[in-house]
């Protein structure tokens, strides 16, 4: 329940779908294992586990969603050698040569066939939609992966225009004026991590772990023109993270202070404890969000 990373949308128009609305559209695309030749499977289940049937759980105008992933693991050097022993075949048996065309038919009978044999792997993914504070929190450290979250949602429910959020200072600028001005604001303190970078597609990277970020050492790399790329950060003693100048929020870890505050509710009463972290959990993280766009200048008109 406790989200990991953090990759924020700014929803375009208000959401209007009660959670009932939602949870019926989702229901198109609940979860069903892949059959045999099937390579991939989406689907939505219930947010709060198996003891729940609901496919969107609402606290306090925040819906929470989980989409499950199941894949078939098919290694690549195993589709590789086969293809390579086809192709060698055919090349003896009819002196001609495979071209291009026919090695993609080739291979793609060598992957149909393997699939009922393939292991499955299965993932889940939380997001939940503010409707007041008009987000969705996707828990992706990949942005491919939070884009095939939204895109489901877009097919169950019609539209769902979002934005990444644009802000009005340079995030690789500001965090890097953090280091060499040391003006960070008192709500946030820094770690001990950072990515450095060079400007331009092939420049260096320097990646710094266990420092002090206002070492001599760090700053001799930002003197020589690096900027920051990651960021480690700590939030009013309720979280740390590494802030990264695209605004994913990466490696989120939530102070045991606050993970505590509902450890009155017993642990057999599984609903209600996942309920009460989600209430702790999605205030933390919105109040963040909205942390994060003024530490850049705010955001973009």
């Amino acid at each position: 329940m406790w989200f990991k990373n953090i990759r924020a949308y700014r929803l375009t128009s208000p959401f209007d779908l009660s959670p009932e609305q939602l949870g019926s559209q989702l229901a198109q695309r609940g979860f069903q294992a892949c059959a045999k030749s099937q390579a991939l499977s989406l689907g939505w289940v219930p947010p709060l586990g198996e003891e729940s049937e609901q496919l969107v759980h609402a606290a306090g105008g925040r819906l929470l969603l989980k989409l499950k992933r199941e894949e078939k693991l098919l290694p690549a050097t195993v589709v590789r050698e086969q293809l390579d022993e086809k192709i060698a075949a055919i090349e003896a048996d009819q002196g001609r040569k495979v071209y291009r065309k026919e090695r993609l038919s080739l291979k793609d009978e060598i992957v149909q066939d393997c699939l009922p044999r393939a292991f499955s792997r299965s993932t889940a993914m939380h997001a939940y939609i503010d409707t007041r504070a008009n987000w969705i929190f996707v828990d992706a450290a990949s942005a491919a992966r939070a884009e095939e979250f939204l895109n489901l949602l877009r097919e169950c429910i019609g539209s769902f225009p979002v934005l990444l959020p644009q802000v009005n200072n340079a995030p690789a600028a500001t965090m890097t004026g953090w280091l060499v001005h040391r003006n960070l604001t008192d709500d946030f303190v820094l770690g001990e991590e950072c990515e450095l970078r060079e400007p331009g597609e092939e420049g260096g990277v320097v990646r710094c772990r266990g420092v002090d970020l206002l070492s001599e050492e760090v700053e001799t790399h930002l003197n020589a023109g690096k900027q920051v790329a990651r960021l480690s950060l700590a939030w009013e003693e309720r979280l740390s993270l590494v802030l990264a100048e695209d605004l994913c929020l990466r490696r989120l870890k939530f102070a045991d202070e606050l993970m505590k505050e509902n450890e009155d509710i017993p642990e057999a009463d599984n609903a209600a404890r996942l309920d009460a972290d989600f209430a702790l959990m999605s205030d933390a993280v919105t109040r963040l969000q909205e942390r994060i766009l003024v530490l850049f200048g705010g955001e973009a008109e």
